[in-house]
């Protein structure tokens, strides 16, 4: 094995080239914990190669569309450090385009980075964390979504879609994993913050025709996402290190105010909508059901 025997944590990092992934990286590295640094060009973190030695840090080239490329990532973590505490699905990048302007080829890609990327990753940390770490050790996923894929906005409906699929399947593995196993999942919902998001990271299609009027909700949107973010990559890095302590973590957690807001008023307008149409749920009950009884039932299950 290359690295030292120490008892600091491993961890797994995806898309660790830049941004929020990259900001995490280097203060878990300065905290003096491992990390396996996981990118599609390796050459990119040639500086913290050289400023961190083996048994701190392995760098691992990782396309996350490539299955085979994941296997071997955790074959090589497997191999070098013989554990491995957390797993962040960070990789990722967004596609700005109205529904019908945007590419299928440009939308599927999307959804396989923001989704099926990480669904993989998942796969091969639970054998992982439940297998090879002691047992009852366990391990932490912290799948990196957005507050948009909470609230959806217009011209990121692909994007958005990526991540609502991302949360229901974390929130089914938080459910279907044994307590034994101590293996928890984090969904980490940022809001907008000074990376390359927007930039770099960012494929835009340009307005369509039918959708360019001043007023539009697509145009205004764009127009609102060019401004300046509020959020401070290395700050949601020290608060995912934080979230990563919990024992036991928060199944959402956002990071910056304007996700914070976005998300508490959609779930307000969920139980709004849901109260003033009550009567309405209720009606296609069979005759023979009990609806008092049913929500007593829903309500001692999701205590």
């Amino acid at each position: 094995m290359a690295s030292s025997n120490t008892d600091t944590r491993v961890w797994f990092i995806t898309g660790s080239s830049q941004g929020l992934g990259k900001a995490l990286l280097e203060e878990v590295l300065a905290r003096g914990e491992r990390a396996v640094a996981t990118l599609r060009k390796p050459a990119v973190l040639a500086s913290l190669a050289q400023k961190y030695n083996a048994s701190q840090l392995l760098v691992v080239p990782l396309d996350v569309t490539d299955e085979a490329q994941i296997a071997h990532a955790f074959a090589e973590t497997k191999k070098h450090f013989g554990r491995l505490d957390v797993v962040v699905n960070n990789a990722g990048y967004g596609l700005t385009a109205e529904i019908e302007a945007a590419p299928e080829d440009e939308a599927r890609k999307q959804i396989e980075v923001l989704f099926w990327g990480p669904v993989h990753v998942m796969k091969q940390a639970i054998p992982f964390f439940r297998d090879v770490n002691p047992p009852g050790h366990g391990g932490r996923v912290l799948n990196v979504s957005s507050c948009g894929g909470y609230a959806a906005n217009p011209t990121l409906s692909y994007y958005s879609a990526g991540k609502f699929a991302l949360e229901a399947f974390t929130e089914a593995f938080t459910k279907e994993m044994l307590p034994e196993w101590n293996i928890k999942g984090v969904i980490i919902e940022p809001g907008g913050f000074r990376t390359e998001w927007n930039a770099s990271s960012m494929v835009t299609i340009p307005v369509h025709p039918k959708y360019d009027t001043p007023t539009s909700p697509s145009v205004v949107h764009r127009q609102v996402a060019s401004q300046p973010y509020i959020g401070d990559p290395t700050k949601a890095a020290k608060a995912m290190v934080q979230i990563a302590d919990m024992p036991n973590p928060p199944l959402r957690v956002q990071l910056g105010t304007e996700s914070l807001m976005i998300v508490r008023y959609q779930a307000q307008r969920t139980l709004r909508d849901s109260e003033q149409h009550e009567d309405l749920a209720h009606s296609t009950n069979c005759d023979e059901i009990n609806k008092d009884a049913v929500v007593e039932m829903f309500g001692s299950f999701f205590e």
